[in-house]
């Protein structure tokens, strides 16, 4: 029988990749991988707030992810600097500055946790905040999915159409800061910001349309977390890195495949 810890392990790490899925879609179609490394530097960022103030870190990170979410949008709509140079800004800045105000507190915060994150230690108030998460997430994408799409792919014709795309590209990267503050604990950084890349990169080779993207990614997701937690649980090796492996195991075979298919074409 399966023991109660890796059960909610695997529900944990099933929950991330199928929001993580779709939800990366966007991250791989607006070419924004940085972004996740950029909201894991603010997540550091919230996590020495929180100490500082002596406030939940949970709500501390969520806070620090969704407002550099804000000031992302606000700095990209006046167009004076590209997004990849405005992530490296945030990115850094957000890194030093929460190092500076980790050096005020009396806290030894293990960064290690934070950064690579353990599945296994996954309680069932972790479960039920990244559940109940998971499942806003994934009404608002279904509500707002052709919103979020025409913007993406198709940013003139959203301001022909009259779609307000300052609105709704904010409401993109305020779920993708939600996910990653919300699984952050026990997913790790490192881990979810893969899982964001690696399953729709792979996914985007077996896909016809925007939607079996989304869908092929999420599965893809899922079997790297089944996969990944199986080798971990054979071979003793860390859970997360060993998702994050299984996971480009994946899409190496997806490219291997890909090159068999033009080469058979």
């Amino acid at each position: 029988m399966m023991s109660d810890f890796i059960v909610r392990a695997l529900l944990a790490g099933v929950l991330v990749a199928l929001i993580a899925g779709p939800l990366g879609c966007f991250v791989v179609w607006r070419r924004m991988s940085y972004f996740g490394d950029t909201l894991a530097h603010s997540a550091l960022f919230g996590l020495a707030l929180g100490l500082l103030l002596d406030i939940s870190l949970e709500l501390a990170v969520i806070f620090a992810c969704l407002v550099l979410a804000i000031i992302l949008v606000l700095l990209e709509n006046r167009r004076e600097l590209s997004t990849d140079t405005i992530l490296g800004i945030l990115a850094h800045s957000s890194l030093a500055l929460g190092l500076v105000i980790m050096s005020f507190t009396d806290n030894q915060l293990n960064l290690m946790a934070y950064l690579f994150g353990d599945l296994l230690t996954a309680s069932n108030r972790d479960i039920a905040w990244i559940g109940a998460v998971v499942i806003v997430v994934l009404g608002i994408l279904f509500t707002q999915w052709n919103r979020l799409l025409t913007i993406t792919l198709h940013e003139e014709l959203a301001h022909v159409e009259g779609l307000n795309v300052i609105r709704v590209r904010l409401l993109l990267m305020l779920l993708i800061a939600l996910i990653v503050a919300v699984s952050m604990k026990v997913i790790g950084i490192l881990l979810i910001t893969s899982l964001l890349i690696i399953p729709p990169a792979c996914a985007r080779m077996f896909s016809k349309t925007p939607e079996s993207m989304a869908a092929i990614a999420s599965l893809i997701g899922c079997v790297s977390v089944c996969g990944g937690m199986t080798a971990s649980w054979f071979w003793d090796t860390p859970t997360g890195p060993s998702i994050v492996v299984t996971a480009s195991l994946l899409f190496v075979f997806s490219r291997l495949l890909g090159l068999n298919a033009g080469a058979a074409g």
